[in-house]
């Protein structure tokens, strides 16, 4: 049968078409509820977030690297100063992904080697602080700066900055002393305070650049600028001024360090000036030297090499690490040891065949002078540097009050004030060869500490710590490079607990005041008696001085056998060695030479320690300077000669 035909529910239809209307209204609405309950999470209850975002993208925190103190000498004459420089810095997260591809347009467009291409990836590559630019390439000129321009649109995120680098007017005068500064690694980067040096690229790495770094470097400044799209500087919102380190003035002079060079050049060794009143170092010296403004902004591999392979080891601080043996110029502190144990007195009288044996023994240490001095008494002794006298002694004295005396001159010691690289230098024990050779000590080489030879080994500025605690009567100043940081003097510096100044060393107090003035006549005779061993140099000054010559051997020959010159290499040849003070009454200066195999103290080390002091010491007259005459000036006529 036929279905029927159902007939339209209008009625039906309109109620499903209600419900429909009705659900999708609700779902626009709770939509638009949605929507702006997320436009009200974003805009008011996270506005302060976003906006951040939004600044950020806009504003940002630069850091202004301060400006780095100055070096001057004692009479303000610039020893390290700033100058301007233009730089090559990349920023790597606004060169984006394709950084390294930056680096070959700059290699490119400045015709660069590839050399210098892996240099700035190594740059790039070291540790930094996100969004901080890092130079890549440093005194750009004028052609460069104009092809980096014309091609700015290749190179987003790189830029150049104008900025101060270190400059060392005196060049390779003051390379050991004041030292340099060059680029922060990363082993230095994880000690800094990631504040203050924010923006700070350079740290000092040797000398008085380093030790006084924090005073220096001073503290960093910031300001806000608004940046465009491009990520360039459109202006300056805010600028926190940073403070720029301190100034420092040397107890060096320019003039003396300069006289000092002069004397020395040609030679490989050194000098240390030092003035026995304050410990002030007048004058250091160690050649060669370099030029410190080389590692400034990096050193070049080959321009390295050469430094670093050079046999005459240009890099290599021989005031302060170079070890070497007293020899002789340790006699006098040895002579005032014996006074005050009282193992001898001034008068005491030791007979020299031309040697010293000790008792059951066959050994003869022998005498500089083979044929002997016969009857010697300490003035004497020092006068003639009479190895059988002092053999003798120390042999008396022994290892240990010997070693305990020379302590209280520094030997064995730091010395310094403000100076890292110093070397504490050896004197030698009992204890130290038990621990070191595992060896019982040997009476014999307590003789030949007695001459400033074995295993006992000092710095020159050691020796010249000796020589001006004899002139200035035994009183400590520790030898320091800073006469005043900023306002301050050295000593009085507030520092961090890691960064305190050494302790004073106590003064030398001998049992009979006159021990000083005995040696220091001792001393005298050498310059200014006809027997001396430095009479020559001494007759030539026109004031009186205090000297002491020593050799120190660099290879030991064969008992028996005499030093011959032609037969040992010129690097194997005995080194020179001379330490005096002058005025002998009236002390203003004390001077430590040391010649790397120069052979003969006397002949070689003293002439070039009287020029040291003649350029301290005498006007354009050729004659004392006013404010260092004294009452008691004594002329440099020779005393009459010891019997």
């Amino acid at each position: 049968m036929p279905q029927p035909i159902r007939l339209k529910d209008h009625e039906r239809d309109a109620r499903l078409v209600r419900k429909r209307v009705a659900v999708g209204a609700v779902a626009v609405v709770l939509l638009v509820g949605v929507l702006i309950a997320r436009l009200y999470f974003l805009q008011v209850i996270q506005y302060d977030y976003h906006s951040t975002l939004s600044e950020n993208n806009r504003v940002h925190v630069q850091p202004i690297p301060p400006s780095r103190g100055l070096i001057f000498d004692r009479n303000g004459v610039i020893i390290a100063d700033n100058r301007p420089s233009f730089s090559l810095s990349m920023t790597r997260e606004r060169a984006g992904k394709e950084w390294l591809q930056r680096l070959d347009v700059v290699v490119e467009v400045l015709g660069l080697t590839p050399e210098d291409r892996r240099l700035f990836e190594r740059r790039m590559r070291q540790g930094r602080r996100p969004f901080e630019p890092v130079p890549i390439l440093f005194e750009l000129s004028e052609e460069q700066i104009a092809l980096i321009a014309v091609n700015q649109f290749r190179l987003p995120g790189v830029e150049v900055t104008a900025q101060l680098v270190r400059h060392y007017p005196q060049g390779e005068h003051f390379a050991h002393s004041v030292g340099y500064v060059g680029r922060i690694n990363e082993a230095e980067l994880k000690k800094l305070d990631p504040v203050n040096y924010s923006g700070t690229h350079h740290i000092g790495k040797t000398g008085v650049e380093r030790f006084y770094e924090a005073e220096l470097h001073g503290s960093v400044g910031y300001e806000e600028v608004e940046t465009n799209a491009r990520g360039r500087i459109s202006r300056v919102l805010k600028r926190t001024e940073p403070k720029p380190g301190k100034d420092i003035y040397l107890s060096m002079d320019v003039k003396l360090q300069a006289a000092a060079e002069e004397a020395l050049l040609g030679k490989r060794g050194a000098i240390v000036a030092l003035d026995p009143a304050n410990g002030d170092v007048l004058a250091m010296v160690s050649l060669p030297s370099f030029d410190p403004n080389l590692f400034v902004t990096g050193i070049g591999a080959k321009a390295y090499a050469d430094l670093r392979d050079s046999i005459d080891r240009p890099l290599f601080n021989r005031v302060l690490r170079g070890l070497y043996p007293p020899g002789s110029t340790i006699k006098p502190a040895v002579a005032a040891a014996g006074l005050d144990s009282g193992v001898f007195t001034a008068q005491t009288r030791v007979f020299d065949p031309g040697f010293f044996q000790l008792p059951n023994y066959d050994h003869k240490y022998r005498n500089w002078n083979r044929t002997g001095d016969g009857s010697v008494d300490l003035e004497m002794a020092i006068m003639r540097s009479n190895d059988t006298y002092f053999y003798t002694l120390a042999h008396k004295l022994g290892v240990d009050r010997l070693g305990g005396y020379l302590g209280r001159f520094g030997i064995g010691q730091k010395v310094s004030l403000d100076m890292f690289e110093e070397s504490a230098g050896l004197m030698p024990s009992r204890e130290w060869k038990r621990a070191r050779y595992k060896q019982a000590w040997y009476p014999g080489e307590t003789l030949i500490l007695g001459i400033g030879q074995g295993y006992m080994q000092t710095t020159p500025l050691q020796l010249a710590q000796v020589a001006a605690l004899i002139a200035n009567k035994g009183k400590w100043y520790r030898p320091h490079l800073a006469k005043k940081v900023g306002d301050v003097a050295p000593q009085d510096l507030l520092r961090p607990p890691e960064a305190q100044l050494p302790a004073p060393l106590p003064d030398i107090i001998f049992r009979d005041p006159k021990t000083w003035q005995q040696v220091s006549n001792g001393m005298q005779q050498v310059m200014h008696n006809p027997r001396g061993t430095a009479r020559k140099v001494g007759d030539s000054a026109v004031y009186r001085m205090a000297g002491k010559s020593g050799t120190a051997q660099v290879v030991a020959i064969k008992q028996g056998e005499k030093y011959d010159r032609s037969k040992v290499q010129e690097r194997h040849r005995d080194h020179a060695l001379f330490i005096a003070f002058a005025p002998a009454d009236n002390p203003k200066i004390a001077v430590a030479v040391m010649i790397e195999n120069g052979e003969s103290g006397s002949g070689v080390a003293a002439p070039i320690v009287k020029k040291v002091t003649d350029a301290w010491l005498l006007g354009p007259d050729g004659q004392l300077k006013p404010e260092f005459r004294s009452p008691a000036d004594l002329s440099a006529k020779p005393l009459s000669p010891q019997p």
